[in-house]
């Protein structure tokens, strides 16, 4: 699954050493989920690479209409896989999306959105490399129930690892419960999942993808984070949707559940996706500097065009209602529109681990997990591109703890928005920046702009258990 030189041919002799009896073709939808179809080996041979293999698009969430429904999927022979959670020898194909007329890309295709945005970037002259590195965190569940009807809202989830589990009749309950914001890094027998989070890194790493490390995060009920090397967008963009698929289907088999939700549980720590880049032209790092925290102007310019396009960001980074859950003022979320050297509370942190030219990257803290790796790493580069391009001074750095600043002074620190319409609202009135390129173009803002005020109006329409308790009264 790493990068490499494989060849069609490569996949082939993979096909014949492994016994292949299957090909999986995989493909992302606009919110970010995987859609697949399978194929006997029947529809394999060397020419799918350049010429791909037909399929009705039609069903597919953001893509076009029935009347405009044939696509081609054009599989990448440098994401082959053999997929251990098929009982049947499957090999596994990543693909991007063309029009079969013209043999352009789909622009709604993320993974296509990710390949402009590379290609842009070479255009430019400024960087031949954008590196990308997410860490996304998750929670692992032993239950999920939820419904909601005309009359009657409800949801529950469960880990026995949860604090309110304390009185629990567990026959015996041994009392090793997480209280809500100490899961950081605590060992067995509190950190209960220890075995499956390795079993999910040597799933990765047999995939792939290498690991730095892994370790239980803050939040009680199985909060987890498994980091892995940084990489470029696209192959990025790749390796988040193995990561995610990988994690999920690896709980599967021990019985429980994962969800990259960025707020499931009231009270504790949300999940966050906090995302390191830099840029870099022939192998050499372009962020190490003699300027704040050891960055270079460059740096310092791309810091720039993230905070001052960060509003209209978090409609692509934070993509869901749920998000805003997480982006709440006064608690630890990365709200404040600002950078510093070490400073975590920053949407933006300049990480000092090391002294290495090559480690110097800005780490943008606001996205979540929820999002679609592709399209958010492209608008971030696009942003951070508009930075240097329009030498953006990013302003002073703030390096006080943002969350005991005087209510006088935080109030002139800009923050995100504290919902998803509002994010919208940012992304309508600031995406000129994202069209450079073609990387996206308007109908793909109008079409997602649309997709996403429909998940925030159905939201709106209905009432939220909690309001009774406020309002039942009134």
């Amino acid at each position: 699954m790493a990068k490499d030189t494989k060849s069609p041919a490569d996949v082939t002799k993979m096909i014949k050493d492994q016994e292949v009896k299957l090909i999986d073709f995989k493909f992302t939808d606009l919110p970010g989920s995987w859609q697949h179809f399978t194929t006997t080996l029947t529809e394999y041979n060397e020419e799918i690479f350049t010429e791909g293999l037909g399929f009705d698009g039609s069903s597919i969430r953001g893509w076009r209409a029935i009347n405009a429904s044939d696509m081609l999927v054009i599989p990448d022979p440098s994401t082959a896989w053999i997929d251990v959670f098929n009982a049947e020898p499957t090999l596994s194909l990543i693909c991007t999306i063309v029009d079969p007329i013209t043999r352009e890309p789909y622009d709604r295709d993320p993974r296509g959105v990710a390949e402009k945005a590379e290609a842009f970037l070479q255009s430019t002259g400024i960087a031949d490399t954008a590196f990308f590195g997410p860490e996304a965190e998750f929670f692992i569940f032993d239950e999920v129930r939820y419904s909601y009807t005309a009359n009657s809202s409800f949801h529950m989830v469960d880990s026995a690892e949860g604090h309110w589990n304390s009185d629990r009749e567990e026959f015996p309950n041994l009392g090793y419960k997480i209280r809500a914001k100490e899961g950081y890094f605590p060992v067995s027998p509190a950190d209960t999942q220890q075995d499956i989070r390795n079993e999910m890194c040597l799933e990765l790493e047999k995939a792939g993808i290498p690991i730095e490390r892994q370790h239980h995060e803050v939040a009680t009920a199985g909060q987890a984070e498994i980091d892995i090397r940084f990489a470029p967008l696209k192959q990025m963009g790749d390796w988040m949707q193995y990561y995610k698929y990988i994690v999920r289907n690896v709980a599967k088999r021990h019985g429980k559940t994962v969800t990259f939700m960025p707020k499931p549980l009231f009270g504790d720590n949300g999940s966050g996706m906090h995302t390191h880049m830099s840029l870099w032209k022939e192998g050499k790092p372009l962020f190490a500097g003699n300027g704040y925290a050891g960055l270079s102007e460059m740096a310092l310019f791309f810091i720039g065009g993230i905070l001052r396009h960060a509003p209209a960001l978090t409609a692509l980074t934070n993509p869901t209602t749920n998000s805003y859950k997480r982006l709440v003022p006064g608690f630890e979320a990365p709200v404040n529109l600002a950078y510093s050297a070490r400073n975590r509370s920053a949407a933006i942190r300049i990480p000092t681990y090391s002294a290495n030219p090559k480690a110097k990257r800005v780490e943008f803290r606001t996205p979540d997990p929820a999002a679609n790796p592709y399209i958010a790493f492209s608008a971030l580069l696009l942003a951070g591109l508009d930075g240097i391009q329009n030498r953006i001074d990013p302003g002073d750095p703030l390096d006080k703890n943002l969350y005991e600043l005087p209510p006088e002074e935080l109030a002139q620190v800009p923050s995100v928005p504290d919902s998803l319409g509002g994010a919208l609202r940012a992304l309508k009135d600031d995406h000129q920046f994202l069209l450079k390129g073609d990387v996206f173009n308007s109908d793909f803002i109008d079409n997602w702009i649309e997709l996403k005020q429909k998940e925030y109006d159905t939201l709106r329409l209905r009432p939220h258990p909690y309001e009774f308790a406020m309002y039942f009264d009134v």
